[in-house]
């Protein structure tokens, strides 16, 4: 199996299974003499922990990391980093009943058409659990950023309930089991999501994504945009179906006059009437914040059963049962800063390669 590296200076592949023995990755390009230790990133993956609220899976997951290579004395050398993250609450038997049999809406089907082989316990490489190695990386990359460069992520909407823009409030982040940034529709949620997980159901979400600090110039204007590998990345976490930079799909309502993002003197620079263009204009960053939003699907397992078929190609009925997220949107946020503080990591090394 190939294709389980992103990234081109800043390079970043990760191995393991969801029911294996353990996860990790190996982090390649990252330059010496950065600080870097466990406890700078740690406080990453426990934002992304499972176990954490009754709106989360409850697979009770440590996500300890450990440094294998890369550093010495608590700073890096330039080699390859390589992180390990152990399993220790895997439950294989879960899906015993399901071993011969495809999940609707999973991996499962297409998987073992291309391999001719998959892995049951918990969809295998194609798990979620994957991304705990990405949010790894993701702190790795915010180092080689620096402090400058400021990366927030939040939950936007869940099923038909969003958070308006004038409601936007980053401090309220923290203060809820969402990643909500409006208090009042974190109530709303929490109601609805209720009702939804004891349903035995699932429900989308849309996380947004944004980077504060990033210069202008990063990026290339043909085959190396940034929003290219931007949304190539959002768009490589497990469950996400479609991604938009700026005013993204809205931009189709807009007119020319209101889409441009007019252009006035500052103090540091030009400053601007809007953002629309979520901070990259021409595939090359504008120095404004650059804006992300994916939306991920419902969960697709379940306890509704949903008709599918065996490996044999019979007809039968599928009910999940485990520990699975009834919006997986919640645990995505964090994966999704990783993703744009890897990005970002990977054009600002190739910007300095490019023009020093």
């Amino acid at each position: 199996m190939s294709h389980n590296s992103f990234g081109q200076l800043f390079r970043v592949t990760t191995w393991g299974e969801s029911h294996g023995p353990a996860i990790g990755c190996i982090i390649d390009g990252t330059p010496p003499l950065l600080p870097l230790t466990e406890e700078d990133i740690q406080p990453w993956l426990d934002l992304r922990r499972p176990g954490t609220s009754r709106f989360v899976t409850q697979r009770q997951e440590t996500d300890q990391v450990r440094i294998l290579s890369g550093t010495y004395e608590g700073k890096t050398t330039g080699a390859p980093i390589s992180l390990l993250i152990e399993n220790v609450d895997q439950r294989s038997k879960d899906y015993g009943a399901i071993a011969d049999t495809f999940r609707p809406g999973h991996a499962d089907y297409a998987y073992h058409a291309k391999y001719g082989i998959r892995d049951p316990r918990g969809g295998g490489r194609a798990s979620a659990r994957e991304t705990a190695c990405r949010v790894a990386a993701g702190a790795v990359a915010r180092k080689v950023l620096g402090s400058g460069i400021v990366i927030r992520g939040a939950l936007r909407q869940i099923g038909e309930h969003a958070v308006a823009d004038e409601n936007w409030d980053w401090a309220a982040v923290g203060n809820n089991a969402f990643n909500c940034p409006d208090a009042a529709m974190a109530a709303v949620w929490e109601n609805y999501l209720d009702e939804i997980r004891k349903a035995g159901s699932s429900i989308g979400a849309v996380v947004e994504v944004h980077a504060s600090g990033v210069p202008a110039g990063w990026g290339a204007p043909v085959h190396g945009k940034l929003d290219t590998d931007l949304a190539a990345g959002m768009m490589s976490i497990n469950a996400v179906k479609g991604v938009e930079i700026g005013a993204g799909f809205a931009a189709a309502t807009l007119r020319g006059e209101d889409a441009a993002d007019e252009m006035l003197p500052g103090n540091d620079g030009p400053t601007f009437s809007a953002n629309h263009n979520g901070g990259i204009l021409g595939g090359i960053s504008s120095g404004q914040d650059v804006a992300v939003r994916f939306v991920v699907k419902p969960t697709s397992s379940i306890l509704i059963p949903r008709r599918s078929l065996d490996q044999s190609g019979a007809a039968t009925e599928v009910q999940t049962k485990g520990r699975h997220d009834p919006c997986v949107g919640i645990r995505a946020v964090p994966v999704g800063e990783a993703m744009m503080a890897c990005v970002l990591a990977d054009h600002m090394l190739r910007h300095r390669a490019q023009i020093g």
